[in-house]
């Protein structure tokens, strides 16, 4: 029997290199493909498949995170296997998708073999966490209160507030993200305010900063922003 795939990726070559080598498998296949979280709803709803394989930091501009289209899939679809393949690796991002519905996360560097061992595990109602975050994930169970000051203080804003995080550690401005979310922008400056109260800041470049160092945006090569006159300069994680 040949399973049918959702190939949830917003970037064209590593969505074409994961569908040509998908396909190469005898018992899986990509039925359908999404760049964003509605368009992958949309295909959840015109034909359900037997696994979801996506990312969960969109590069397009639909307003929704990957955590909250997982979220949507899972109430459509309370069995459906869920597997997440993301540059994306911090505890809380962890925590936020397998809370949101996902039975498995895999950090980007990973082999193909090991997402082929995660997809036929979570197939076989298993769950699967790559080496990578599983030791996180462990030691979090083990110390619920935990120890990491910015972890913590992260987990203490509501899901609304890390959609606004990150588009405004991503540069959008109030009204875009008001835009992105179909909200006002009067209840995104509302939420902003709560969120960089609890986080204990000031302005949109220390966001940017601490954003990046906790894994809520993705670490690209180089990063160069001017945000509230700083210049931010980050370089990729070697």
């Amino acid at each position: 029997m040949t399973i049918n795939v959702l190939l949830v990726e917003s970037n064209v070559l590593l969505r074409e290199g994961l569908r040509a080598l998908i396909n190469a498998q005898a018992d899986l296949r990509v039925g359908a493909e999404a760049t964003d979280g509605p368009s992958a709803i949309r295909q959840v709803i015109a034909q359900p498949p037997g696994l979801v394989l996506c990312d969960i930091a969109f590069n397009g501009s639909s307003g929704m995170s990957g955590i909250e289209a997982i979220a949507d899939i899972r109430r459509r679809c309370p069995h459906l296997g869920i597997v997440v393949l993301t540059a994306l690796r911090a505890p809380t991002q962890v925590r936020e998708a397998l809370a949101a519905g996902a039975n498995g996360f895999l950090v980007k560097d990973t082999s193909f073999d090991e997402v082929l061992i995660a997809m036929r595990s979570v197939l076989r109602g298993r769950t699967y966490l790559s080496p990578e975050v599983s030791g996180h994930v462990v030691r979090r169970y083990l110390d619920p209160k935990g120890n990491d000051p910015v972890l913590s203080h992260f987990d203490h804003l509501t899901r609304r507030e890390r959609s606004i995080l990150r588009l405004v550690a991503e540069g959008h401005t109030n009204r875009d993200a008001a835009q992105l979310l179909s909200l006002s922008q009067k209840t995104i400056e509302k939420h902003r305010a709560s969120m960089m109260r609890k986080l204990g800041l000031r302005t949109v470049a220390e966001l940017a900063v601490l954003a990046l160092e906790a894994g809520f945006i993705e670490r690209p090569a180089a990063v160069v922003r001017v945000v509230d006159g700083f210049r931010l300069q980050a370089a990729a994680a070697t």
